[in-house]
C-alpha cells in the first residue's frame, strides 16, 4: 500500500446543471402526482389543499436552495482539505471530506469542519475534466497526516555542499574480520 498522500489538487465547485435538473424533475413529479390525484377523484377534498401547498413549498425550497448553492473551490494540499470561496473565510483548513454518493462523473460530498458544521457539495466532471481523475484520487485516497507517518518518510534533504557518508559502519562491524575469498 502506498504510504504517501495523494498529490495536491484544486477543483472548482458551484451550481450543477445536473442537480438543477434533478431538483426540477423531483418537483415536477410531485406536482404531477397532486394534479393526477385531483383528476382521478373529480371532487374537492380538504386533503388536496395541504398537498398542493406542500408542492408549492417544495418548489420554493428547491429554488432557494439552487440560488444559495455555494460556489468556490475545494483544495487538497496533500494533507488537509480546504474550502475556498469569496463568501467564506477558511481560517483553519482542517476539514473532513465524506463521499455521500458516487455516480462516476458526479460526486455528492459532505465537508465538515472541526466544529461539526457541514457543507454539502456537488462535484461534476465537466467543471474541469482535465483534473477530474486527480480530484477523485484525492477524494478516495486514505488520508494520513504527517504525524501518523513514520519519520523516515520526511527525512530532510541534505544541502548539496555537504554530502553525508552513504554507510556509517558501527563499531561492531569494524571489529569483525571478514575472510577474503581465495581464487
Amino acid at each position: 500500500m502506498n504510504r504517501h498522500n495523494a498529490p495536491p489538487v484544486v477543483y472548482p465547485l458551484g451550481r450543477s446543471p445536473f442537480l438543477g435538473g434533478l431538483l426540477l424533475v423531483l418537483w415536477l413529479a410531485g406536482l404531477v402526482s397532486v394534479l393526477l390525484w385531483c383528476n382521478v377523484t373529480r371532487q374537492f377534498d380538504w386533503r388536496m389543499l395541504p398537498a398542493g401547498f406542500s408542492v408549492l413549498l417544495a418548489g420554493l425550497a428547491a429554488r432557494i436552495t439552487w440560488d444559495n448553492l455555494p460556489g468556490g473551490q475545494l483544495a487538497w494540499d496533500g494533507d488537509v482539505w480546504r474550502w475556498e470561496s469569496p463568501s467564506f473565510q477558511t481560517g483553519v483548513g482542517e476539514h473532513a471530506l465524506s463521499v455521500i454518493a458516487d455516480f462516476q462523473q458526479r460526486l455528492l460530498l459532505r465537508l465538515e469542519n472541526q466544529a461539526g458544521a457541514s457543507l454539502w457539495l456537488w462535484a461534476e466532471q465537466n467543471a474541469m475534466p482535465e483534473r477530474w481523475l486527480d480530484f477523485r484520487r484525492a477524494v478516495y485516497s486514505p488520508h494520513r497526516s504527517h504525524a501518523s507517518l513514520p519519520a523516515h518518510d520526511f527525512v530532510p534533504v541534505e544541502p548539496c555542499g555537504s554530502p553525508s557518508p552513504a554507510v556509517a559502519p558501527s563499531k561492531a562491524m569494524q571489529s569483525q574480520h571478514v575472510p577474503q575469498a581465495k581464487p
